[in-house]
C-alpha cells in the first residue's frame, strides 16, 4: 500500500465548542474531527456560508497577497498526525508570464490550509495512512445534525 496516496475530503460542518471549534471533515463514509481555534473556525464557516467580512481578515488577506502575485492555492493536505495534532501542507501554483508553473510547497496548520482551501474553493486531501487512524465520527455528526431546531418551526 501506497501511503503517500491522498483521498479527497470535505468540510462537513464546523462546531463551536467551549474552547475553540470542532472542523468534522470527511466524506460520505467517513467524518473525523480537528479541533481548531475559535477565530479561525469562525472564519471558515463565515467563508463556507459566503458571509463577507466588514474588514479582511488574515485568511482574506493572505488570499489577496496571492491573487497580486498570480497565484492561488492549488490544494491542500493533512498529511500527518502525531497524537493529537495534525499536520498540514499548503501547494500553492504560480504561473509566470511564459506561462511556467512553479508549485511550492509550505508546511501550515491544518485549519489555515483549511482556511484557505474555503478562501480559494481549492480540494482538500488527507493522506490514506492518516485517513486510516482517524476515529470515524460519523454518527456523533448525524446525531447533531438530527438535533438541529426546524428553521420553520415544525
Amino acid at each position: 500500500m501506497n501511503t503517500k496516496e491522498v483521498l479527497p475530503i470535505s468540510i462537513r460542518a464546523v462546531v463551536p465548542t467551549t474552547n475553540g471549534c470542532a472542523l468534522f471533515l470527511g466524506d460520505e463514509e467517513k467524518v473525523f474531527v480537528i479541533y481548531i481555534d475559535p477565530l479561525v473556525g469562525n472564519s471558515i464557516n463565515q467563508l463556507l456560508n459566503g458571509e463577507k467580512h466588514e474588514r479582511p481578515l488574515t485568511h482574506d488577506l493572505m488570499g489577496m497577497l496571492l491573487t497580486g502575485l498570480g497565484a492561488k492555492v492549488d490544494r491542500v493536505i493533512i498529511n500527518d498526525l502525531k497524537g493529537a495534532t495534525y499536520y498540514g501542507r499548503m501547494i500553492i501554483s504560480v504561473e509566470n508570464e511564459l506561462q511556467q508553473r512553479k508549485l511550492l510547497e509550505l508546511d501550515a496548520r491544518p485549519s489555515d490550509c483549511l482556511a484557505m482551501a474555503s478562501l480559494q474553493n481549492a480540494p482538500i486531501y488527507i493522506t490514506r495512512e492518516v485517513w486510516n487512524e482517524v476515529e470515524d465520527m460519523s454518527e456523533v455528526l448525524k446525531s447533531m445534525e438530527n438535533q438541529k431546531p426546524d428553521p420553520e418551526g415544525v
